[in-house]
């Protein structure tokens, strides 16, 4: 199994500790990331076998999650109970949208303590992949939710209700405090994290839904412009569509194992190319295994066979600057496809 973290390659990063190494047994702990490396030939999983994880991000990913958590769910019965009191769908709207929160809260929490489990001989990747299913399950989501709220402001729009905007105002309030906090506690993970980014843009869809709320009932209080809650619901949720859509091609982007956005694959075959005594590479591919984890398999054309470790070393050091630091290299002095094939 590749480590979820940086490779253990002393040519390549510095302050590796290894005990034992070279000779096939015992265990070597790699301090700096936490990599296990099993090498006692026990069992065809564990040896030379390295463990997929992300170092330390997951507690404080967590601790996110579940204060955000707590926060909507406390929050969203109030929210309700006014948006029917009131009887205003950007309320509803937003409560809806709060709805949807505590369960792509609750699922994101759960993805990011299953993320952490150690892999196993049947799923040797563990289970880093299920942080891109519920990003695309948090995206899908929100755009059934904004659906559904559309065409219910396309009805108001045309026969607008009368609405109780002083309620309205109040839970509208409350519920921009609320998202503003978590908001904020998501804010640092969301950038690192398709997962967290899903939960996050619930909450930011919430966010807005509450300050279009605020202006929808000031427009109706001092203004009597009836139709201002039905418009809010639909600019609200225009925004959010914007924002669901890019987490869902994104999400199955990764999981058609597509080339990253960043990464140009050309630029990638030029610098492994560069190195000395590689004569060409080909089998080329990169792809993102989850969030901030990119990888790479290639095969590599090295006519001396006395320079192949050299050259592997080199190459590793090229993609590691490009920021590939998951690489599998098969080194070959001649092209696999010149050989003729093996007849049984």
């Amino acid at each position: 199994m590749r480590s979820s973290t940086d490779p253990s390659y002393d040519c390549v990063t510095a302050g590796r500790q290894h005990e034992g190494a070279g000779s096939g047994a015992g265990r070597a702990r790699d301090t700096d990331h936490g990599h296990d490396h099993v090498g006692d030939g026990a069992a065809a999983f564990d040896h030379g076998a390295h463990v997929h994880h992300r170092g330390g991000e997951g507690g404080d990913v967590s601790g996110a999650l579940r204060a955000a958590l707590i926060l909507t769910s406390l929050f969203l019965v109030a929210e309700v109970v006014g948006g029917v009191v009131s009887n205003s769908l950007a309320l509803l709207a937003d409560a809806g949208h709060m709805l949807t929160d505590v369960g792509a809260l609750a699922f994101s929490l759960f993805v990011a303590w299953l993320a952490r489990q150690p892999a196993t001989p049947r799923r040797t990747y563990g289970y880093l992949r299920f942080e891109i299913l519920a990003a695309l399950l948090n995206g899908a989501g929100l755009l059934a939710v904004s659906a559904a709220i559309i065409w219910e402001a396309v009805g108001r729009v045309r026969n607008p209700p009368p609405v109780e905007t002083g309620v309205m105002l109040v839970v509208a309030t409350g519920g921009l405090i609320v998202n503003i906090v978590a908001a904020r506690l998501l804010h640092g993970s969301a950038t690192h994290s398709l997962n967290v980014r899903g939960a996050y843009l619930h909450v930011m869809s919430d966010l807005l839904g509450s300050v279009a709320a605020i202006a929808a009932a000031l427009l109706m209080r001092y203004f009597g412009w009836a139709l201002a809650d039905p418009i809010a619901s639909i600019l609200m949720t225009a925004l959010i569509i914007r924002g669901a859509w890019k987490l869902v091609r994104e999400s199955v982007d990764i999981l058609l194992e597509s080339t990253p956005a960043h990464i140009d694959v050309g630029e990638v075959r030029r610098a492994l190319e560069s190195v000395a005594d590689v004569h060409s590479v080909h089998d080329l591919h990169v792809w993102t295994l989850t969030s901030g984890v990119v990888a790479m398999s290639a095969h590599a054309l090295v006519h001396d066979a006395a320079r192949n470790q050299r050259s592997l070393e080199a190459m590793t050091a090229q993609a590691a600057a490009l920021g590939i630091r998951h690489t599998t290299i098969q080194i070959e002095n001649r092209a696999l496809g010149d050989c003729a094939p093996v007849v049984p």
